[in-house]
This record gives structure tokens, C-alpha cells and sequence, in this order.
């Protein structure tokens, strides 16, 4: 969906701005293959960082919006399944951080 928005963007922007969105796409991609193929004792720094980048993503996607490089239905079209992504991956996080030894042992005590 980002590829096809960004086909789009002006000129000025696509080698810039929509270059560093590239890449933060890419990076959280690469983060969250990487942790879904770790063992589960070793997910959760992947994870995190993953979760930065996405954070990042929705930054960089706000400032595109607001200086007009991308116009509002754009906007709410990559927007929309940023949300559940959000979601999921924040699931994902707080069961790994459940799941993980320090936490049973403080449940345990």
C-alpha cells in the first residue's frame, strides 16, 4: 500500500521524506522476521526495537501529512491498518513480557 502512495508523492519530498519512510517500512519488516524466527527468550529487544520504528513511521507519516505531501484520504488509507499493526504488535509485546522469567518469579514470590 506505501509503494503505491508513494508513486505519488511530490517530487521534493520522494527522495527525502519518503525515502526515510522506506527505510523505517523495511527496518520494522526486517525487526519483526527477525524476532518472529528467534527463540522466545530472545524476541523481546527485536520487538522493541521494532515497535520504536513503527513509532518512528507514524511520525514521519504525520509530517509528511502535514506539509501537503500527502492529502488526507492518502493519509487515512495507510493510516487505518497502522492501527491494528499498532495493536498487534503491542499484544505481541506484552505477551512476551508476561511470558518471561523475571516476571513469573516476581508473580511466584
Amino acid at each position: 500500500m506505501w509503494y503505491e502512495v508513494k508513486e505519488h508523492f511530490p517530487k521534493k519530498s520522494k527522495f527525502t521524506l519518503g525515502a526515510k519512510i522506506d527505510i523505517i517500512f523495511n527496518n520494522i519488516l526486517e525487526l519483526t522476521l527477525l524476532a518472529g524466527n528467534l527463540p522466545k527468550d530472545q524476541k523481546l529487544p527485536y520487538l522493541q526495537k521494532a515497535i520504536s520504528q513503527f513509532d518512528l513511521l507514524k511520525f514521519f507519516l504525520r509530517v509528511a501529512w502535514e506539509i501537503k505531501a500527502l492529502d488526507n484520504k492518502k493519509y487515512l488509507l495507510i493510516s487505518e491498518p497502522l492501527v491494528e499493526i499498532g495493536k498487534m504488535l503491542g499484544g505481541w509485546k506484552k505477551g512476551l513480557e508476561n511470558k518471561t522469567p523475571a516476571n513469573f518469579s516476581r508473580r511466584n514470590s
